[in-house]
Protein backbone atom coordinates (compact mmCIF):
# COMPACT_ATOMS: atom_id res chain seq x y z
CA UNK A 1 0.00 0.00 0.00
CA UNK A 2 1.13 3.44 -0.30
CA UNK A 3 1.73 6.22 2.05
CA UNK A 4 -1.84 7.87 1.60
CA UNK A 5 -3.37 4.61 1.82
CA UNK A 6 -1.60 2.85 4.89
CA UNK A 7 -2.65 6.67 6.51
CA UNK A 8 -6.00 7.02 5.62
CA UNK A 9 -6.25 2.97 7.39
CA UNK A 10 -4.59 4.18 10.25
CA UNK A 11 -6.85 7.32 10.35
CA UNK A 12 -9.69 5.31 9.68
CA UNK A 13 -9.08 2.90 12.88
CA UNK A 14 -8.42 5.85 15.48
CA UNK A 15 -11.27 7.28 14.74
CA UNK A 16 -13.08 4.03 15.24
CA UNK A 17 -11.59 3.15 17.88
CA UNK A 18 -11.75 6.82 20.08
CA UNK A 19 -8.00 6.98 20.67
CA UNK A 20 -8.09 9.08 23.92
CA UNK A 21 -5.80 11.53 22.16
CA UNK A 22 -7.70 12.49 19.55
CA UNK A 23 -11.36 12.45 21.47
CA UNK A 24 -9.38 14.76 23.85
CA UNK A 25 -8.79 17.31 21.28
CA UNK A 26 -12.01 17.26 19.63
CA UNK A 27 -14.06 17.54 22.88
CA UNK A 28 -11.80 20.84 23.88
CA UNK A 29 -12.49 21.65 20.18
CA UNK A 30 -16.27 21.41 20.83
CA UNK A 31 -16.07 22.98 23.87
CA UNK A 32 -13.78 25.91 23.11
CA UNK A 33 -15.89 26.83 20.37
CA UNK A 34 -19.57 26.46 22.04
CA UNK A 35 -18.08 28.49 25.04
CA UNK A 36 -17.45 31.16 22.39
CA UNK A 37 -20.41 31.15 20.35
CA UNK A 38 -22.63 31.22 23.62
CA UNK A 39 -20.93 34.51 24.34
CA UNK A 40 -20.74 36.00 20.67
CA UNK A 41 -24.43 34.69 19.88
CA UNK A 42 -25.68 36.27 23.56
CA UNK A 43 -24.39 39.90 22.49
CA UNK A 44 -24.58 39.86 18.57
CA UNK A 45 -28.92 38.62 18.52
CA UNK A 46 -29.33 42.01 20.65
CA UNK A 47 -26.90 44.12 18.75
CA UNK A 48 -27.99 43.06 15.41
CA UNK A 49 -31.91 43.04 16.35
CA UNK A 50 -31.17 46.78 17.68
CA UNK A 51 -29.29 47.90 14.52
CA UNK A 52 -31.66 46.01 12.46
CA UNK A 53 -34.43 48.45 13.97
CA UNK A 54 -32.58 51.85 15.01
CA UNK A 55 -31.99 54.80 13.20
CA UNK A 56 -29.35 57.13 14.29
CA UNK A 57 -27.27 59.58 13.12
CA UNK A 58 -23.46 57.62 11.78
CA UNK A 59 -25.62 54.43 11.53
CA UNK A 60 -24.05 54.33 7.96
CA UNK A 61 -20.74 53.80 9.30
CA UNK A 62 -21.31 51.56 11.91
CA UNK A 63 -22.82 48.94 9.63
CA UNK A 64 -19.78 49.76 7.42
CA UNK A 65 -17.29 49.00 10.17
CA UNK A 66 -19.80 45.69 10.83
CA UNK A 67 -19.23 45.07 7.32
CA UNK A 68 -15.49 45.37 7.34
CA UNK A 69 -15.17 43.45 10.28
CA UNK A 70 -17.01 40.52 8.79
CA UNK A 71 -13.08 40.37 6.31
CA UNK A 72 -10.87 41.13 9.24
CA UNK A 73 -8.29 37.62 8.95
CA UNK A 74 -8.46 35.52 12.05
CA UNK A 75 -4.61 35.63 12.61
CA UNK A 76 -5.64 39.71 13.22
CA UNK A 77 -7.95 38.90 15.54
CA UNK A 78 -5.45 36.64 17.40
CA UNK A 79 -2.80 38.94 17.58
CA UNK A 80 -5.28 42.13 18.94
CA UNK A 81 -6.51 39.45 21.22
CA UNK A 82 -2.88 38.32 22.07
CA UNK A 83 -1.92 42.29 22.99
CA UNK A 84 -4.66 42.53 24.86
CA UNK A 85 -3.65 39.79 27.02
CA UNK A 86 -0.19 39.87 27.15
CA UNK A 87 1.64 41.06 30.08
CA UNK A 88 2.28 44.64 29.47
CA UNK A 89 -1.52 44.99 28.06
CA UNK A 90 -4.60 46.26 29.64
CA UNK A 91 -6.13 42.53 30.26
CA UNK A 92 -2.80 41.42 31.07
CA UNK A 93 -3.79 40.79 34.95
CA UNK A 94 -6.38 38.09 34.18
CA UNK A 95 -2.90 35.81 33.18
CA UNK A 96 -5.07 33.94 29.99
CA UNK A 97 -2.67 34.15 27.40
CA UNK A 98 -1.62 30.40 26.12
CA UNK A 99 -5.31 29.34 27.68
CA UNK A 100 -8.33 28.29 27.18
CA UNK A 101 -9.60 31.40 27.94
CA UNK A 102 -7.72 33.09 25.79
CA UNK A 103 -9.14 30.80 22.52
CA UNK A 104 -12.35 31.39 23.62
CA UNK A 105 -12.45 34.80 23.51
CA UNK A 106 -10.60 35.14 20.38
CA UNK A 107 -13.20 32.78 18.81
CA UNK A 108 -15.80 35.27 20.47
CA UNK A 109 -14.44 38.09 18.74
CA UNK A 110 -14.10 36.25 15.22
CA UNK A 111 -18.11 35.32 15.60
CA UNK A 112 -19.32 38.40 16.66
CA UNK A 113 -19.28 40.43 13.72
CA UNK A 114 -20.59 37.73 11.77
CA UNK A 115 -23.65 37.27 14.01
CA UNK A 116 -24.24 40.45 14.49
CA UNK A 117 -24.09 41.37 10.62
CA UNK A 118 -26.96 38.84 9.71
CA UNK A 119 -29.11 38.92 12.40
CA UNK A 120 -29.30 42.92 11.67
CA UNK A 121 -30.01 41.81 7.71
CA UNK A 122 -32.53 39.49 8.78
CA UNK A 123 -33.77 42.16 11.65
CA UNK A 124 -34.62 44.80 9.17
CA UNK A 125 -35.58 42.85 6.51
CA UNK A 126 -38.68 42.01 8.82
CA UNK A 127 -39.10 45.20 10.32
CA UNK A 128 -39.79 46.81 6.78
CA UNK A 129 -42.66 43.99 6.80
CA UNK A 130 -43.92 44.40 10.01
CA UNK A 131 -42.60 47.62 11.29
CA UNK A 132 -45.43 50.01 11.11
CA UNK A 133 -47.79 47.34 12.52
CA UNK A 134 -45.69 47.27 15.22
CA UNK A 135 -44.85 50.89 15.54
CA UNK A 136 -49.27 51.72 15.16
CA UNK A 137 -49.63 49.34 18.43
CA UNK A 138 -47.13 51.61 20.29
CA UNK A 139 -44.29 49.52 20.47
CA UNK A 140 -40.87 51.38 21.49
CA UNK A 141 -37.13 50.56 19.07
CA UNK A 142 -36.41 48.41 21.94
CA UNK A 143 -39.38 46.16 22.48
CA UNK A 144 -39.53 45.89 18.33
CA UNK A 145 -36.26 44.90 18.35
CA UNK A 146 -37.06 41.98 20.60
CA UNK A 147 -40.70 41.08 19.45
CA UNK A 148 -38.84 40.75 15.66
CA UNK A 149 -35.79 38.84 17.05
CA UNK A 150 -38.51 36.14 18.27
CA UNK A 151 -40.91 36.05 15.37
CA UNK A 152 -37.51 34.96 13.12
CA UNK A 153 -36.00 32.80 15.68
CA UNK A 154 -36.68 29.81 13.21
CA UNK A 155 -34.35 31.66 10.49
CA UNK A 156 -32.04 33.30 12.95
CA UNK A 157 -31.20 29.18 13.81
CA UNK A 158 -29.68 29.15 10.92
CA UNK A 159 -27.12 32.03 11.85
CA UNK A 160 -26.58 30.62 15.43
CA UNK A 161 -25.52 26.97 13.47
CA UNK A 162 -23.74 29.16 10.78
CA UNK A 163 -21.49 30.95 13.41
CA UNK A 164 -20.60 27.56 15.09
CA UNK A 165 -19.10 26.48 12.04
CA UNK A 166 -17.04 29.24 11.72
CA UNK A 167 -15.48 29.06 14.86
CA UNK A 168 -15.00 25.46 14.97
CA UNK A 169 -13.07 25.62 11.46
CA UNK A 170 -10.78 28.58 12.70
CA UNK A 171 -7.26 28.13 13.41
CA UNK A 172 -5.21 31.53 13.12
CA UNK A 173 -6.49 33.43 16.02
CA UNK A 174 -6.79 30.20 18.60
CA UNK A 175 -2.84 29.38 17.22
CA UNK A 176 -1.39 32.91 18.68
CA UNK A 177 -3.13 33.01 21.71
CA UNK A 178 -3.16 29.70 22.87
CA UNK A 179 0.09 28.66 21.90
CA UNK A 180 -1.04 24.95 20.32
CA UNK A 181 0.11 23.21 23.94
CA UNK A 182 -0.36 19.90 23.72
CA UNK A 183 -2.77 18.53 26.80
CA UNK A 184 -4.15 22.39 27.38
CA UNK A 185 -4.90 24.46 23.90
CA UNK A 186 -4.22 21.80 21.16
CA UNK A 187 -7.44 21.95 19.31
CA UNK A 188 -8.48 20.19 15.82
CA UNK A 189 -7.61 22.69 13.66
CA UNK A 190 -4.36 23.65 15.28
CA UNK A 191 -3.44 19.61 15.62
CA UNK A 192 -3.95 19.08 12.27
CA UNK A 193 -1.39 22.24 10.98
CA UNK A 194 1.19 20.72 13.89
CA UNK A 195 0.66 17.01 12.74
CA UNK A 196 0.79 17.58 8.94
CA UNK A 197 4.32 19.29 9.94
CA UNK A 198 5.10 16.30 11.74
CA UNK A 199 4.51 14.30 9.30
CA UNK A 200 1.75 12.58 11.48
CA UNK A 201 -0.41 12.02 8.79
CA UNK A 202 -2.96 9.42 10.31
CA UNK A 203 -3.26 11.84 13.12
CA UNK A 204 -3.92 14.46 10.71
CA UNK A 205 -6.69 12.87 8.64
CA UNK A 206 -8.38 11.53 11.63
CA UNK A 207 -8.83 15.14 12.90
CA UNK A 208 -9.39 16.52 9.80
CA UNK A 209 -12.61 13.81 8.95
CA UNK A 210 -14.11 14.29 12.23
CA UNK A 211 -13.54 18.42 11.55
CA UNK A 212 -15.56 17.60 8.26
CA UNK A 213 -17.71 15.65 10.03
CA UNK A 214 -18.90 17.92 12.87
CA UNK A 215 -19.56 20.98 9.46
CA UNK A 216 -21.14 18.26 7.30
CA UNK A 217 -23.59 17.74 10.44
CA UNK A 218 -24.13 21.55 10.99
CA UNK A 219 -24.94 22.09 7.42
CA UNK A 220 -27.37 18.80 7.28
CA UNK A 221 -28.77 20.45 10.99
CA UNK A 222 -29.29 23.93 8.90
CA UNK A 223 -31.33 22.18 5.95
CA UNK A 224 -33.70 20.11 8.46
CA UNK A 225 -34.95 23.60 10.23
CA UNK A 226 -35.33 25.70 7.24
CA UNK A 227 -37.22 22.64 5.47
CA UNK A 228 -39.16 22.71 8.81
CA UNK A 229 -39.74 26.32 8.77
CA UNK A 230 -41.06 26.24 5.35
CA UNK A 231 -43.14 23.54 6.56
CA UNK A 232 -44.74 25.38 9.26
CA UNK A 233 -45.31 28.59 7.09
CA UNK A 234 -47.07 26.38 4.02
CA UNK A 235 -49.59 24.85 6.75
CA UNK A 236 -49.76 28.17 9.41
CA UNK A 237 -48.34 26.99 12.06
CA UNK A 238 -47.20 30.12 13.65
CA UNK A 239 -49.04 30.70 17.12
CA UNK A 240 -48.63 33.92 18.14
CA UNK A 241 -46.06 35.30 15.32
CA UNK A 242 -46.84 38.65 13.34
CA UNK A 243 -47.52 36.14 10.67
CA UNK A 244 -50.81 35.07 12.55
CA UNK A 245 -51.29 38.50 14.47
CA UNK A 246 -51.52 40.83 11.50
CA UNK A 247 -54.87 39.72 10.09
CA UNK A 248 -56.00 39.30 14.15
CA UNK A 249 -54.95 43.36 14.11
CA UNK A 250 -56.67 44.72 10.90
CA UNK A 251 -59.83 42.69 12.27
CA UNK A 252 -59.89 44.08 15.34
CA UNK A 253 -59.76 48.12 14.11
CA UNK A 254 -62.67 47.66 11.84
Amino acid sequence: MNTFQDSAATAFSLVTSLDPLLASIVLRSLAVSASACLIACSLGLLLGAWLGVARFAGRGVVLAFLNTALALPSVVVGLVVYLLLSRSGPLGFLGWLFSFQAMVLAQAVLVLPVVTALVRQSIEDADRLHGEQLQSLGAAVGWRALILLWDERYALLTVLIAAFGRAISEVGAVMVVGGNIEGFTRVMTTAIALETSKGDLPLALALGAVLLLVVLLLNALIALIRRWREAREGQGHWPGDLKTAAPVATASRR
